[in-house]
């Protein structure tokens, strides 16, 4: 498959320290440039501050003896930090945090140091920070980043070798880590053609060599696919902010139920029944190239490494249901929203 080769050949750079060769043409880079210009004049709404998310979730569960907080650190970009929306309970952060509490009965303090947009370079500071008091090391840490680098021409191997280096930075500090790989941005309504091909195939090509960079490093990986998943294509105008590019609150809920199951995962709060794979279900132990290309191209896509070298497990978590107590909560900020 030569979306895995290029994939693979990217990750490789990475890691040996290549600039990583450029994927298009002299030529389409400039058509590429032009249209990205063109696109941010259409797009609007990046002066917004994202609105703080950060405290303590699930107080009813404080009073649990025994049950310290559990911690969770949000890191990259303005869709990690929840550019688009107006009211804390409406970002991902506030999102997983409640979801995460509900799952495991116990509070969870979030804190976010995603910052709007941000580069992969910037993970190096976001990493220092939020691992900067050694009495509140998260115990997992959620990072979305890479729309930025492409539209803004970061070499690919570059950017995965900053987010591996990150990546690896917080599992030696001892946290879990998932991250949301690069959205595809063809999905993007005020791009348009040839730009829309171009960004999906870059945003696909750097999604996947994400994820081996990520597994090698230690982490997991869910495809943010066609933005966050592929509803936003099917209702571009429900899921989608005012500035047309961030997600709306009904969206950021989307991305929150296709990322919650691998953050409890990661901490072993999800069933165990549901860690096998599921043949049906197109889930099994794949290359890790191969795993990570079909990833890229559907969202919610879960990889996660194994121990058999360069082999990992290909998940489908997006499509199953959440437990009934963990839907409501999300379910419940999302006709909140509505009112």
């Amino acid at each position: 498959m030569q979306r895995a080769r290029v994939a693979r050949r990217i990750a490789a750079a990475a890691a040996y320290g290549g600039g990583g060769a450029g994927l298009l043409g002299g030529a389409a880079l400039g058509l590429l440039l032009t249209e990205v210009a063109l696109a941010r004049r259409v797009v609007g709404g990046r002066g917004d501050t994202p609105p703080h998310a950060d405290g303590r979730y699930g107080s009813a569960f404080v009073h649990r003896l025994g049950r310290p907080p559990l911690r969770l650190g949000v890191l990259g970009d303005s869709t990690a930090a929840g550019q688009g929306v107006h009211r804390p309970r409406q970002t991902p952060g506030a999102l997983l945090a409640s979801g995460l509490a509900a799952v495991a009965e116990r509070p969870v303090e979030l804190r976010t140091v995603a910052l709007s947009g941000a580069q992969s370079y910037d993970l190096e500071r976001q990493v220092t920070q939020i691992l900067s008091d050694p009495e509140r090391i998260p115990d997992v840490c959620v990072i979305m980043i890479g729309a930025n680098d492409v539209t803004h021409r970061m070499p690919a191997a570059r950017s995965v070798r900053l987010l591996s280096e990150a990546v690896r930075r917080l599992r030696d500090a001892g946290c879990e880590v998932v991250v949301g790989t690069c959205p595809d941005l063809g999905t993007i309504e005020p791009v348009y053609q040839p730009l829309r091909w171009l960004a999906r195939r870059l945003s696909r090509q750097l999604a996947a060599a994400q994820t081996i960079g990520v597994l090698e490093a230690g982490g997991r990986t869910v495809s943010l696919g066609d933005l966050l998943g592929p509803e936003f294509a099917a209702n571009p105008r429900e899921l989608f902010g005012p500035d047309n590019f961030h997600p709306s609150a009904e969206g950021y809920a989307t991305a929150a139920m296709a990322v919650l199951p691998t953050l409890c995962a990661a901490l072993g709060l999800w069933p165990e029944d549901e860690e096998r794979p599921d043949a049906a279900r197109r889930e099994g132990i794949l290359p890790v190239a191969r795993a990570a290309a079909e990833a890229a191209a559907e969202g919610g896509t879960e990889v996660t490494p194994t121990a058999r070298g360069r082999w990992a497990l290909l998940k489908h978590r997006k499509r199953r249901r959440l437990p009934a107590h963990t839907e409501a909560v999300v379910n419940h900020f999302r006709a909140r929203d509505r009112t």
